[in-house]
Parts: structure tokens; sequence; C-alpha cells
């Protein structure tokens, strides 16, 4: 089956920044891009939409107007547009089950600097079939633009489930990039651990060498797959959040998972991916997982 790389496209400068790091991202992987406008008030298939009172006219300019811009930028790179008179979210839930990954837009808020995710957004990232990459438009102080081409990609490991599907993605985007792979992995300090002059040394140094036991043994298999990425790892103990967040300043893609829901299940997120999420300062790629 093609592989393919779907993009959500609306118009706003969100979604105009994904479409860019997902031809970016199509072209590295070999993919196939497509654009993808989803509206149900599209009429099925006018024999001619030239009127510019016609929403149709206008779905179909926007997605030209994309796929021009991104086909220049990227010649070799195949890019399709795709209209379709449906919910936005459902369109996109089902591509998903066609795609390598879904990537959507989304906007920094004011002076926190987090995402901001709408109705749409939200439940793709807790129900898709596959991994959804949330890029910002490009702002103020450098957030939201494009990374560095050698900024490493970041992932975020729990060690305490299934992590399989997680690193896969990581170091896959990684090769495709050609940059390293930086593996953070955070731990919260227990309570038994905290003394009146700060922290006891022996209890630290016993956690710090056990997550370093446990990572060396989970990293060992891809290693070994993807022999040509450069992998360091990074153990902090502090709130997982906090040391993930940390950890994208300056990176090119951050990689977080959440625990997959069937469709009817609320949409829920962990500190982890939420922290990355709203507070993260780079692309958040988050990967479902059993």
């Amino acid at each position: 089956m093609e592989s393919v790389v779907t993009v959500g496209l609306d118009g706003s400068p969100g979604s105009l920044a994904a479409a860019r790091w997902a031809a970016d991202e199509a072209d590295k992987r070999r993919c196939t891009l497509r654009l993808l406008h989803a509206w149900p008030m599209l009429a099925p298939e006018p024999a001619n939409a030239t009127s510019k009172v016609d929403q149709n006219y206008w779905a179909k300019r926007l997605v030209h107007t994309a796929r021009a811009e991104l086909q220049a930028g990227h010649p070799a790179l195949t890019v399709v547009g795709s209209l379709v008179a449906e919910d936005a979210q459902d369109a996109l839930l089902q591509a998903a089950q066609e795609s390598e990954m879904i990537v959507l837009g989304s906007r920094g808020l004011g002076t926190v600097e987090s995402y901001f995710l709408g109705d749409v957004s939200m439940p793709i990232v807790a129900h898709a079939a596959r991994p959804v990459v949330l890029v910002r438009a490009e702002g103020r102080r450098g957030v939201g633009a494009r990374p560095a081409p050698e900024s490493p990609v970041v992932v975020a490991l729990k060690l305490n489930g299934s992590c399989d599907g997680l690193l896969d993605f990581a170091f896959h985007s990684a090769a495709a990039r050609e940059v390293p792979l930086v593996v953070v992995h955070g731990r919260s300090v227990p309570l038994h651990a905290r003394v009146p002059w700060g922290l006891d040394h022996g209890v630290t140094q016993e956690m710090t060498r056990d997550a370093q036991q446990e990572l060396n043994r989970v990293l060992q298999p891809w290693s070994e797959k993807y022999p040509q990425v450069e992998v360091t790892d990074s153990i902090l103990l502090s709130s997982p959040a906090k040391a993930v967040v940390h950890a994208t300043e300056g990176s090119g893609l951050l990689v977080v998972g959440r625990r997959a829901h069937r469709h009817g299940v609320a949409a829920h997120l962990g500190p982890v991916a939420n922290a990355a999420i709203h507070h993260g300062r780079c692309p958040v790629a988050v990967v479902p997982y059993a």
C-alpha cells in the first residue's frame, strides 16, 4: 500500500505551517503528501465551480494554492489534493486509517506560548489510529519557526509499558532526517529520598542506575535495527512532564506517547503528552500505544 502523509488544510496560518512541515516530512520518508480539506457543505462534484460565491471554488483554490507552493519546494514529491464533504473530525480520523501520520496546525496562546487545540484537533490527537503531529504557525520569538535541519529528534520514554510503536516512530524519524535521537526519561523523586538538607544521594544514585539499565535494555534492539542513528539519553530526576518540556528547546521534533482509546471513549491524554502539546517549543508527534 502506498505510504501517505495527510495534513488537515483549512487556510489558517497554523494549517499552512503544518502543510509545509508535512511536505518536508513526506519528502524525507518518500511518501505521498495528501492535502485534506473537509467541510460538510461542499457540493458532491459540480460540473464547474467558477463562481466566487461557491464554497467549492474557494476550497479548490485553497488546496490548489497550497499544492503549487509545496510542489515548487519539493519537485520530486507527489502532492494530491482531497476535498471531502464531511465533518473535518470524521474525515481526518478516517484518513488516519490510511496514512503514516496526520499533521495538524495550531497556534500559540499569548505569553504562555501554549498550543491552542480546537474542537477538531483534540479528538483527533486522542483517537487517531496513527501518530498525529502538531505544528505551530510561525510566531514571535521563534516559536513555530522551522527547526534547523540538524536539530535532533527527542522521544519521551516512560519504561513502564509498551513502547515499541513510540520507538519505531522516533528512530524512523531520526533516520529519515539523518539527525541524532535523544531519549528523555524523567522520574519523580520519592518522598523518602527527600531529607532536610536536600536529597539522599544514595537513593538518587540508585534510581539513576536502575533507570539507565532499563533504558539500555529497551534501546538495544532499536539501536541494532537503526545503527546509523546516534542515540543519547537523558535521565532527569524531576517531574517527567517538566523534563520533556525542557528537552524541546532546540529540538526538531518531540515524540510522546498516549494510550490508545476507542472512538467512543472520552478524549484523555496523560500529563506528559499534555505538557508537551501545550508547552513544547517544537513540533510534537503524539503516538498511540496499546
